[in-house]
């Protein structure tokens, strides 16, 4: 049985989390999520949906099996759980996710693999490794000093602390808080917005946000004309910029654009 089920809906690729009770990561969970990835971008989808079934978002791994793995299955199995999070991260499409209940370790590593993070007010986000003696070994805590810094992504990781929806949304981490009852339909109304948008800019602006993320503001200044150049060539530009300059030039209001995605 799939652990993770996709509802295609008007542009908007549902991902959805499916393993009771508590969502956790595991070899099935993993690869089906990569299917589902795949399953996305071959749809037309100009959107992405991360959300769960059930009270909890993820309680994390699986670590169920790892106590009788050696180091070098571990890090295969590890290193294919790396593979898949980064194949999601860098799909080109807006990625929004809908966080209820509890986020934790391996399933707030993949949160943060998001673009735009709705939680709903009773959400918790946490590193738990710290509690069985390990990293964040999907690449949380780095990805938490991106959006929150340092300081505070390093405290979170020392302490495995459960942090409040509202703390995330101070600490940059969280994009909106809203009523744990809503939380999956404002996430849901939000994709559907961007994937009524221009797709191609969409993913332009994903891919110079992570040459910065990787090399910096100088590597993404020096990327930035191969990646945004072609955008001029797109149907949506050739649709939206003429008539941009004709309503600036007839003191009109810019009209709203039905984007194509192309």
């Amino acid at each position: 049985m799939s652990h993770i089920h996709v509802v295609i809906d008007d542009r908007v690729a549902e991902i959805v989390l499916d393993n009771p009770p508590q969502n956790r990561i595991g070899d099935q969970l993993s690869d089906d999520l990569l299917t589902a990835v795949e399953q996305a971008e071959s749809s037309g989808a100009r959107a992405i949906l991360l959300r769960a079934e059930g009270s909890d978002f993820s309680f994390g791994g699986d670590i169920v099996p790892w106590p009788d793995l050696d180091v070098r299955r571990l890090r295969t199995l590890l290193e294919r759980y790396m593979f898949t999070f980064n194949r999601f991260e860098q799909v080109p499409l807006p990625v929004v996710a809908a966080v209820n209940g509890l986020c934790f370790g391996g399933g707030f590593e993949l949160a943060l693999r998001s673009d735009v993070i709705f939680a709903g007010e009773g959400a918790r986000f946490g590193h738990s490794e710290q509690t069985i003696g390990i990293v964040t070994l999907l690449g949380g805590i780095y990805r938490s000093a991106a959006r929150a810094g340092r300081a505070r992504a390093f405290e979170w990781a020392l302490t495995s602390e459960q942090v409040p929806a509202s703390t995330m949304a101070q600490a940059g981490i969280v994009n909106h808080v809203v009523p744990d009852d809503e939380v999956v339909g404002t996430a849901r109304e939000f994709a559907h917005k961007l994937a009524a948008g221009p797709t191609r800019a969409h993913a332009a602006h994903k891919a110079l946000l992570r040459v910065w993320e990787t090399a910096g503001a100088k590597a993404a200044d020096d990327a930035m004309f191969d990646i945004a150049l072609p955008l001029f060539e797109s149907k949506d530009v050739a649709i939206g910029l003429p008539s941009a300059v004709a309503a600036l030039q007839a003191g009109l209001p810019r009209p709203a654009i039905d984007f194509t995605g192309e």
